[in-house]
């Protein structure tokens, strides 16, 4: 029972929030502090030319003071959220609201925007960034975006060694076409969510590169890694889906980009991938050239064109069979003789 309780305080319920629009309070902060700045100037020549009381010149200033004070503290409530952005806001360090639909907002000025995934992210974003210089010869730095962006990404995963269900070495890699879905629990829930879900892709394709072979030649029905990479991939998307949920992460599609033997053993397996479609083809040719002789044969006994005895047959039969399955073109022998 008390481990159930602790599940059940540890899961965030994402609340969206529909806060006012922005836009009025904007020009509202923008009024009062003008209007602070203004008493303070009034309150202050007053004072100076004592042409009021002074305890009505310090009211004045007082409250110049306050809107000067209070108004630019009440504009860090104004929030601006993108098209395909979500900003998880907390509270005195309580989850308060996620405001998920695009426009500009007025909420709590005390409430700050939570993504702990940003800061890392900056961090690789500016290690490109100072590769390149301004006209000015500075480096250029970004600033922290706290918003949790919920477009739809691509995630390269590096190739990767693995085994097949043989024990062969193969390489193996893939894309993963994925979006924040709930952009509450990516942010509480994980530490990184990028570097959750290149983890638990890496897993995923490991996991079920080793149930399949790359290549079967005995079982045409059975399921490999070559012929039903499509099957294989749906089937990675759905493992990694049930990993990637508590993360608020939907994965779209995952494909293999790349499948190869690995180099040790790369030339081994070609050669037996030519010999087994050598064979292969050889059954045709022979499949087809006794079909072929048949046909001959029945065709000459049906017109009565010549009646073969059975040792004549088998020399023709020979002779039509090699004709047909030999690897160079046979060169013909005409018989001045009988046939008998």
């Amino acid at each position: 029972m008390e481990k159930g309780n602790n599940v059940a305080r540890n899961d965030i319920v994402e609340r969206e929030l529909k806060p006012a629009s922005g836009m009025l309070m904007m020009i509202i902060c923008i009024l009062g502090f003008l209007a602070g700045v203004f008493l303070c100037i009034v309150g202050g020549v007053q004072m100076a030319d004592m042409m009021w009381s002074t305890g009505l010149s310090a009211v004045i200033i007082v409250l110049g003071v306050i809107c000067v004070l209070l108004f630019p503290v009440l504009a860090a409530g104004l929030k601006i959220v993108n098209p395909n952005e979500a900003l998880v806001l907390t509270l005195f360090g309580k989850y308060h609201g996620t405001i998920k639909k695009d426009g500009f907002y007025f909420v709590n000025p005390f409430s700050t925007g939570f993504n702990p995934t940003a800061a890392s992210v900056m961090e690789e974003l500016s290690e490109i960034v100072d590769t390149t210089k301004n006209k000015k010869g500075q480096k250029t730095k970004g600033s922290s975006n706290k918003k949790v962006s919920t477009k739809t990404i691509t995630l390269n995963n590096s190739q990767q060694k693995v085994n097949d269900v043989h024990g062969n070495p193969i390489i193996i890699g893939s894309i993963v076409i994925w979006k924040v879905a709930n952009p509450t629990k990516a942010v509480f829930n994980v530490e990184n969510y990028f570097e959750y879900l290149s983890t638990q892709c890496d897993s995923t394709i490991r996991n079920t590169a080793r149930l399949y072979a790359y290549d079967s030649v005995e079982d045409a029905d059975e399921m490999t890694l070559r012929g039903s990479s499509l099957e294989i991939a749906e089937r990675m998307k759905e493992e990694l889906q049930t990993k990637t949920m508590n993360a608020g992460i939907e994965i779209l599609e995952v494909r293999i980009t790349h499948l190869a033997y690995a180099e040790e053993i790369a030339a081994a397996m070609l050669k037996r991938q030519q010999a087994a479609a050598t064979i292969a083809a050889k059954e045709k040719i022979v499949e087809g050239a006794v079909g072929m002789v048949k046909m001959a044969l029945d065709k000459l006994e049906g017109d009565d064109l010549v009646i073969l005895d059975d040792e004549r047959k088998a020399a023709m039969v020979s002779n039509l069979l090699v004709v047909l399955c030999g690897d160079k073109e046979a060169q013909p022998v005409v018989n001045s003789g009988s046939i008998y």
